[in-house]
């Protein structure tokens, strides 16, 4: 089990910028690091498996968790509703694992207010065309939908300036390089070198 208290990453992208495969890829290279399951209303899409994705429920059952104020952030997505466990979060960073929040820059804020000492990436597409061909390719959506998260992207884009770190996911090994060395160089900060080496630096100064 890490030694260390785990750090909080917050990590924002508009729909189709290679977020979630990004973040799979680095979940599967740095075994330290896990990702926050949410709790959402909307259906489940083909693929996805209930409690690895997301925790699937009714609008019901989410609105009384919210009301017994179990949810760190929330927030409403396309007409679908979406939370983050607070528990599970606090109990997991106490354990030493890095984790990671994939939420929208309006969560994001409500976690920046909760928790300040979080990071926060935030993922761009190398251009709106770009963006376009990838939420076309995915064959899932009709033009108007294509259209509509196309406008929710340039609005969530313009966020960017909120965030810690920008990556640029034009070429998919690039980016995921990046996002490793986000996450290096956090792991060497002094205060979480002092945890991890204690005995060492005690050692060293005797």
């Amino acid at each position: 089990m890490p030694a260390t208290t785990g750090t909080l990453y917050i990590v924002s992208a508009p729909s189709g910028a290679g977020k979630t495969s990004l973040v799979k890829a680095l979940i599967d290279a740095l075994p330290q690091v896990r990702v926050s399951v949410s709790h959402t209303t909307r259906g489940m899409r083909p693929g996805e498996v209930d409690g690895v994705n997301y925790h699937f429920v009714s609008r019901e059952s989410f609105i009384e968790m919210l009301d017994r104020n179990e949810f760190l952030e929330h927030a409403e997505v396309f007409g679908n509703l979406y939370g983050t466990s607070q528990r599970w979060l606090e109990e997991t960073l106490a354990e030493g694992y890095d984790l990671i929040l994939e939420i929208d820059w309006q969560g994001a804020q409500q976690v920046r207010r909760l928790m300040p000492q979080a990071r926060s990436i935030f993922i761009l597409p190398p251009t709106q065309q770009a963006l376009r061909q990838r939420l076309t390719n995915r064959g899932q959506d009709s033009d108007e939908v294509i259209e509509r998260r196309m406008r929710e992207a340039v609005n969530e884009m313009s966020h960017y300036v909120e965030y810690d770190y920008l990556v640029i996911n034009d070429d998919f090994a690039t980016a995921l390089d990046d996002l490793k060395a986000i996450f290096r160089a956090n792991q060497l900060l002094q205060g979480s070198q002092q945890q991890r080496h204690a005995d060492l630096l005690s050692q060293l100064l005797a």
